[in-house]
C-alpha cells in the first residue's frame, strides 16, 4: 500500500493540473453515470416483482418465468439476474405473501374486540388485497378425496392444490395448469398458521363460527373468494358477493 500511496503522488506531482481536472472531471462524471444504473437495478426488481404478483396471481405458479418478463417489460435475462430459477422468483413471492397474511391477521387480532369482527375483517382484507391468489398450496391442508383416489395408493387426501387460475384477454383464453410451489420458509408458515388459528378459536368459543371449520377452511376461503376477471370493477363485485356467501357458510346457526 506504501508503494502504491508513493506511486500515486508522483502521478500527480507531474501530472499537468489541466489532466488532473479531466481526470476528476470523468470521475464525476462515471459516478454519476453509475448512481442511475444502480437505480435502474432496484426499479427493475421491483417491475419484475409487481409483475411475478400479478402473473402468478392471474395463473397460478405455473406461469413460465417469459409471462413474468413480458409483465415486467424487461428481457427474460434480466429476471433470471436477480432470480437465477424460477422456484427463487416463486418462493420469494410465497413468503411474501405468506408474511402479508400474518400481518393482516395481527391487525384483525388487535384491533376488533369481538370475535367475529375480527376474523370477518381478516377475511374482507386479505380477499380485497387478492393475497389468496399467491398462498402456497402446501398451507392448505383440506380433506377432499379425489373420485378413484381412495385406496389406489395416489395422493393423499389432504395434499393440497390450489384451483386452476385463469386470465382472459380479449385474443383468447389462458389455462395454466397448477403446479407444486416450493414451500415456504417453516417458521412463516407456522406463524400464520398459528396467528390464524387464534382468530379461529375466538370465534368458534364465543359461538359464532361453525364448530367444524379449521384454519385449512378459513384459508381456503381467502384462495378461492378472489376470482382474477378481465374487468377490475366486476372482479371487486364478483370477490365481495362470493365472500359474502362464503361468510354465511362459516357461521353457526342456532339448533
Amino acid at each position: 500500500m506504501h508503494i502504491q500511496d508513493s506511486h500515486w503522488s508522483s502521478a500527480s506531482a507531474v501530472a499537468p493540473a489541466g489532466t488532473m481536472s479531466a481526470a476528476a472531471g470523468n470521475g464525476r462524471e462515471n459516478n454519476a453515470r453509475a448512481t442511475p444504473l444502480r437505480v435502474d437495478a432496484q426499479r427493475n426488481l421491483e417491475h419484475v416483482l409487481r409483475a411475478a404478483r400479478e402473473v402468478f396471481g392471474e395463473l397460478g405458479y405455473g406461469a413460465p418465468m417469459e409471462d413474468v418478463a413480458r409483465r415486467a417489460r424487461v428481457g427474460v435475462g434480466t429476471v433470471y439476474r436477480r432470480f437465477p430459477s424460477k422456484d427463487v422468483l416463486v418462493r420469494r413471492i410465497a413468503e411474501e405473501e405468506t408474511s402479508r397474511l400474518t400481518e393482516q391477521a395481527r391487525a384483525a387480532l388487535g384491533q376488533e374486540d369481538e370475535p367475529w369482527s375480527a376474523l370477518s375483517r381478516f377475511l374482507r382484507t386479505s380477499v380485497v388485497s387478492g393475497a389468496g391468489r399467491l398462498l402456497p398450496p402446501q398451507v392448505l391442508r383440506v380433506g377432499v378425496v379425489e373420485e378413484g383416489t381412495e385406496g389406489s395408493g395416489a395422493a393423499p387426501a389432504d395434499e393440497a392444490r390450489l384451483p386452476q387460475q385463469r386470465s382472459q384477454s380479449a385474443a383468447e383464453l389462458r389455462l395454466v395448469a397448477q403446479v407444486p410451489a416450493p414451500q415456504p420458509d417453516d417458521v412463516g408458515t407456522t406463524t400464520l398458521l398459528e396467528v390464524v388459528g387464534q382468530l379461529v378459536e375466538r370465534a368458534r368459543a364465543a359461538g359464532e363460527l361453525r364448530p367444524d371449520v379449521t384454519v385449512s377452511d378459513v384459508l381456503l376461503v381467502i384462495a378461492t373468494a378472489a376470482p382474477s376477471l378481465p374487468d377490475a370493477a366486476q372482479q371487486a363485485a364478483a370477490s365481495a358477493r362470493l365472500l359474502e356467501i362464503l361468510l354465511e357458510g362459516l357461521r353457526s346457526r342456532p339448533v
